[in-house]
């Protein structure tokens, strides 16, 4: 997750999707929320699901973090007495029996080490405390991941990625499943989760293009040329193969759900 950057102002125009699972598994979870815990958002993005959060722990307290210093601009007009945010990344968390709420949405794919993040998860709850994850899994973004894979292989861009690492970690139900009930948590529920979805016209499939997908290929092209023909290249194929006769585009959305008490 470190040394990606991200656009927090842009990110929020064009995250509506990711905002539409969190806000399912918020609603959720206000049923069970006594209004006094303590809450920690694993990044955290814009701030606007943790602010919601919030809300429902008003004698609580609701601390989101992130790794984008770009994102956590977007925060600083959430903050109050009990919402804080602070500048870190998700594998460098070290808090001890601290929360009684771990909660991340859309974040965690971009995790590559899960087994060290349920440690630190387990060690950062208070007892009886639960984690409640959504992130992607296996299968999801098949039409974008199909076109950049193809294109990071063309003549023109081959000398940019060379030594790219595959930015996420999008696992098997199966494997997760077996990754999570090896941890000391307990109660422990993983369920995947089709959300498929149509983007309602070509602009509103690009601006999730921009943030966040193509930021970590963006990242290795080291000329604004190059990343802006990279760019084009990735956009116009995407749309070629995504865009449907009523002018919208499908993309596969495929998602893991997690959750557990300690």
């Amino acid at each position: 997750m470190s040394g990606f950057e991200f656009d927090g102002d842009k990110y929020k125009i064009a995250s509506k999707h990711q905002k539409e699972w969190g806000n399912k598994i918020i609603s959720e979870l206000e049923l069970k929320l006594h209004g006094n815990e303590s809450i920690l958002d694993l990044g955290c993005g814009d701030g606007i699901l943790t602010e919601k959060l919030s809300q429902l722990v008003p004698d609580g307290k609701v601390i989101g973090i992130d790794a984008s210093v770009g994102m956590l601009n977007e925060t600083k007009k959430l903050e109050k007495e009990n919402l804080h945010f602070f500048v870190m990344d998700v594998n460098d968390m070290n808090f001890s029996n601290e929360f009684d709420l771990i909660f991340s949405n859309a974040t965690l794919h971009w995790i590559k080490y899960h087994k060290k993040l349920l440690v630190n998860c387990y060690n950062a709850l208070k007892s009886s405390g639960i984690i409640r994850f959504n992130f992607a899994g296996d299968g999801n973004c098949s039409n974008f991941f199909a076109v950049v894979k193809e294109v990071i292989t063309y003549e023109d861009f081959q000398k940019y990625f060379a030594e790219f690492q595959w930015p996420w970690y999008m696992p098997t139900i199966e494997d997760y499943k077996l990754l999570a009930n090896g941890s000391n948590f307990k109660n422990i529920d993983v369920w995947d989760e089709n959300a498929d979805r149509y983007f309602n016209n070509a602009d509103e499939m690009i601006r999730w293009i921009d943030q966040p997908s193509l930021v970590p290929f963006l990242k290795q092209i080291k000329d604004d040329v190059g990343g802006e023909n990279f760019r084009d290249k990735v956009v116009r194929m995407m749309i070629k193969r995504t865009q449907k006769k009523d002018g919208r585009c499908f993309e596969t959305f495929r998602r893991i759900n997690v959750f557990a008490r300690k």
